[in-house]
């Protein structure tokens, strides 16, 4: 029996929406335009690439008021000192790195997403109120005041550690939909019978793997900021002893 060949044409639209994304162009344009791709790279008639169009629409047309509710209630948070009782929090814990904050961080963010509670973090309602400030936080504890590109780079760390906790935390839930995509694809492209547990229970290995490995990451960042801000700390004291 020979086995029906699989058109890979239609991931083009992938590489649409990431060649889109790294030019810049408008984020809606560029969806449209990968849909289009898709759908006639798949040999599919324009009229039903429309309905598919408007189907993801009207699907999706709440989810901006989704978005935009958390963003309000974090701004007013924000406004009333969110960040800056964050890091008092922190500073009080001496024995406290952003590295160690992160790393903590990461764990429960892992657990969590494993866990199907996703929601719990995220780069508006988490990262930005208060992890990247409790990071710098700590960072200041032991360092004083740190320069602009130190704080750029503990921001950004923050952000990568919940997209990481996230992303492999969420591969271990059961009934996550790339799971289920997973399943049902193997199950009706090669006749593969899969449960989607064990998919699940596999991604514990990588999801682990992930863990060690941003932890290092983390624990090295620890080190180069300790030696960094040392230095410059040095170089402060010196031009001072020179004046």
């Amino acid at each position: 029996m020979m086995e029906t060949a699989v058109n890979l044409w239609p991931l083009v639209g992938i590489a649409a929406i990431v060649v889109g994304f790294l030019l810049r162009f408008n984020p809606v344009l560029v969806v449209i335009v990968s849909g289009f791709i898709t759908g006639f790279a798949a040999l599919m008639p324009v009229m039903d690439v429309l309905e598919k169009l408007g189907t993801g629409f009207l699907n999706t047309r709440n989810l901006p008021l989704i978005l935009l509710l958390p963003l309000a209630v974090i701004g007013l948070l924000e406004r009333h000192g969110l960040k800056e009782r964050a890091q008092g929090w922190i500073a009080q814990i001496k024995s406290a790195t952003a590295g160690r904050l992160l790393i903590v961080y990461l764990f429960v963010r892992e657990i969590t997403a494993a866990l199907g509670l996703t929601s719990l973090g995220g780069h508006p309602q988490m990262v930005r109120p208060l992890l990247a400030p409790m990071a710098e936080g700590a960072a200041e504890n032991r360092y004083g005041e740190l320069p602009a590109d130190v704080r750029h780079r503990l921001r950004a760390m923050s952000a990568a550690t919940d997209n990481i906790g996230l992303f492999f935390g969420e591969d271990i839930f059961v009934a996550f939909g790339a799971i289920i995509f997973m399943h049902n694809f193997m199950l009706e492209s090669a006749g593969i019978q899969t449960e989607p547990l064990h998919i699940a229970v596999w991604g514990i290995p990588t999801a682990v793997a992930a863990f060690i490995i941003h932890a290092v990451r983390l624990q090295r960042m620890d080190k180069k900021l300790a030696a960094e801000l040392a230095s410059l700390n040095a170089q402060a004291l010196q031009s001072r002893g020179d004046r």
